[in-house]
């Protein structure tokens, strides 16, 4: 019988997509709000791949990926991307000065996932044929795996996660994690030696 083991902690990521810059200033601050200090920060990438996001967010979409200094377990990934969601409403959202609602477009994407030494992980909505379900109506999906120095793209892969821009970013994010996750294992080392 295989031992239990609970899994590393990993390194979150954000997708940020928007057509307006201070969107993207106020999305980047609302998430440092709940997941602590951007550590690195790709440049931005024009959304041009599909025309999905076209009638609710308009022309000129661009992408950037953030990463985070502190890392989570995997497990909060459902309870990430549904708080990314309710972001999103909120960004979308504008009132009159009477306070009522005159607009309710979605206005800024944010999509969480995250890193690990040998893949990078997307949450969705979604379902579909390479997802697994995680829970309270959310799955993730493997877009991209790490073998011979840097990541590739599956089938599935979206374009934009196929681009140089971004597999070269996630490489570095990966080289961060990685002295990370080795801090991390030598402070659980030391830490269970102390309590012996």
């Amino acid at each position: 019988m295989g031992k239990i083991l609970l899994p590393n902690p990993v390194k979150l990521i954000f997708s940020i997509i928007s057509a307006d810059n201070d969107l993207f200033y106020e999305a980047k601050n609302l998430l440092i709000d709940y997941f602590g200090k951007i550590d690195m920060e790709s440049d931005f990438q024009p959304f041009d791949y599909t025309s999905y996001y076209r009638d609710e967010m308009g022309d000129g979409l661009k992408q950037k990926l953030v990463s985070f200094e502190k890392l989570i377990l995997p497990g909060r990934l459902s309870s990430i991307k549904i708080n990314s969601n309710k972001w999103e409403l909120i960004f979308g959202t504008r009132s009159d000065c009477l306070d009522e609602v005159i607009e309710n477009k979605r206005k800024v994407n944010l999509d969480p996932g995250y890193v690990t030494l040998n893949k990078f992980i997307l949450a969705s909505t979604k379902d579909g044929p390479a997802r697994i379900y995680l829970k309270q109506g959310i799955y993730a999906e493997i877009t991209l795996r790490f073998m011979n120095s840097t990541y590739h793209p599956l089938e599935w892969t979206y374009q934009n996660y196929q681009t140089e821009l971004y597999i070269s970013f996630l490489n570095r994010v990966r080289e961060q994690y990685k002295k990370e996750i080795r801090g991390y294992h030598n402070k659980n080392y030391i830490k269970q030696k102390m309590e012996k």
